[in-house]
């Protein structure tokens, strides 16, 4: 490990792809990453000027931008084409649509969150698990959720049923990436105050800290788990709610 342990939290000279980077977690990862020296590569199913101006304008011209699918496996496997190797990859792509699960059109809702939530890090783990295991080292962070666990707040059947099976994802996937260096672990975030959530009749006086995450809390942990400090850590789901729940 070298020097590493002095600075636990440097990501110079490092490449990180951060899928979901117009959301309110995934710019905030972005800020953090660029903060810490990393070289980024910013994805999103937004176009490029959402991109541009959801990350800012300094972070957005040190980065490439790529408007993109990821429930799309040909997209995604293009991408890794344009891309090349990566060291770290961050996902926050999910959609969690607040809708009655007994509705007559409700299995058009379920489709497409499993397509979003699951094929996702699926796609994009196929596509840059072989490059990062070939280099003998990386870094990958996947975004499940406290519903994953206890099945949420308000969160539909189909949003915890995704976010259940991203959990043991994050297991299968980091037995397979150890032998190579490449630690897979994932975080698990009680409500936060992002778009997605917006309209979602939380109620954060019911919570032990009366209020719902900011997506910077909820970044900060995805960003240490791609540095030096976090050498250790794979194959875990680390919660980050406030005390909402228990494991």
């Amino acid at each position: 490990m070298g020097d590493s342990h002095l600075k636990p939290f440097d990501l110079t000279g490092r490449r990180i792809l951060i899928s979901g980077a117009a959301g309110g977690i995934g710019s905030e990862v972005a800020r953090l990453c660029a903060g810490q020296g990393a070289s980024l590569v910013l994805v999103d199913c937004a176009d490029i000027s959402t991109i541009r101006e959801r990350v800012g304008e300094d972070i957005a011209k040190r980065s490439t931008l790529h408007s993109i699918d990821t429930s799309s496996r040909t997209e995604v496997t293009e991408l890794s084409r344009q891309v090349g190797a990566i060291y770290g990859l961050i996902d926050t792509v999910g959609i969690c649509p607040m809708d009655d699960w007994m509705a007559d059109d409700w299995d058009a809702s379920l489709d497409r969150v499993l397509s979003v939530n699951i094929k996702t890090p699926i796609n994009l783990t196929r596509a840059f698990f072989p490059a990062m295991q070939a280099q003998g080292e990386g870094r990958i962070v996947l975004c499940g959720s406290v519903a994953g666990w206890m099945g949420g707040v308000q969160s539909g059947p189909h949003y915890a049923f995704s976010k259940g099976g991203l959990h043991a994802f994050v297991r299968w996937l980091a037995r397979r990436g150890a032998p190579s260096q490449v630690l897979v672990n994932g975080i698990a975030p009680g409500p936060v105050e992002t778009a997605m959530t917006a309209g979602g009749n939380y109620n954060p006086d019911a919570y032990p800290l009366k209020r719902m995450a900011e997506p910077f809390e909820i970044a900060s942990m995805a960003v240490f788990l791609c540095c030096p400090g976090a050498s250790y850590a794979s194959g875990a789901i680390f919660d980050i709610n406030g005390a909402i729940h228990y494991r």
